[in-house]
């Protein structure tokens, strides 16, 4: 703030006080609505050019998830039973890697100044950030969340009580992280510190989301689990 008023008053002082600075039109400031759906359009268009951001994540989240049960064995209670915190296990693993580049490549080419500058508020942009974050990383987690619960023979109901407490868990990841990260930029090995700041952050999400699931597949209560998340 303290920036956009050494920037502006200048500029403001100078088209009061001469006369060809009263000529000057300026153009009209984007609304909010317009600035956060602005932030969210471009981090989806630079995620799309950089396949990367997606793909890998959600490789790691199928690696993690389809291995184990190779090395349990077959037995369905087994499965069924694990099943809830492996799931929500890597979910976390897989968001937590794709934590470090939030805001570090608008920090490296600059972008991150102009967000700073721009007349609309700090907070709404870095909600932004954290909404494009999770439609590139939290939202296809939640939508292959189906197929992996299925490997782990979960019954019906189940699957959809881990589709519902995966979306708000994953919600609630990339705000957290967005946190952290925004603490990190510019530090050497920043990721390393990022995961230490957020993985106890995290630990409550971890623990009811899949706490959750798992009451889910013995039928019993899982309202209180998903109202908390």
């Amino acid at each position: 703030r303290s920036l956009r008023r050494c920037f502006a008053q200048p500029f403001r002082d100078r088209s009061q006080n001469s006369p060809v600075g009263s000529k000057v039109t300026r153009t009209p400031t984007p609304g909010l609505w317009q600035g956060f759906l602005g932030v969210i359009r471009r981090d989806l268009l630079l995620a799309w050019k950089r396949p990367g951001n997606v793909v890998n994540p959600l490789f790691f989240f199928l690696m993690v998830s389809t291995l184990f049960p190779l090395a349990v064995g077959p037995s369905t209670e087994q499965l069924r039973l694990s099943g809830p915190g492996v799931v929500w296990v890597a979910a976390l693993l897989a968001t937590l890697l794709s934590l470090n580049s939030l805001f570090l490549r608008d920090h490296d080419d600059g972008s991150l100044d102009q967000l700073i500058l721009s007349p609309q508020p700090l907070p709404l942009l870095a909600l932004a950030k954290a909404a494009a974050h999770w439609l590139v990383t939290g939202l296809p987690l939640v939508l292959i969340s189906p197929v992996i619960s299925i490997m782990f023979q979960m019954p019906v109901p189940t699957i959809k009580v881990m589709i519902l407490t995966l979306f708000f868990g994953s919600i609630s990841l990339s705000l957290l992280g967005s946190i952290g990260s925004a603490l990190t930029i510019g530090i050497h090995r920043g990721s390393a510190l990022l995961s230490l700041l957020i993985l106890p952050l995290a630990m409550p999400i971890l623990i009811f989301g899949a706490r959750t699931v798992s009451l889910s597949v013995t039928n019993d209560p899982t309202a209180g689990g998903i109202y908390f998340l």
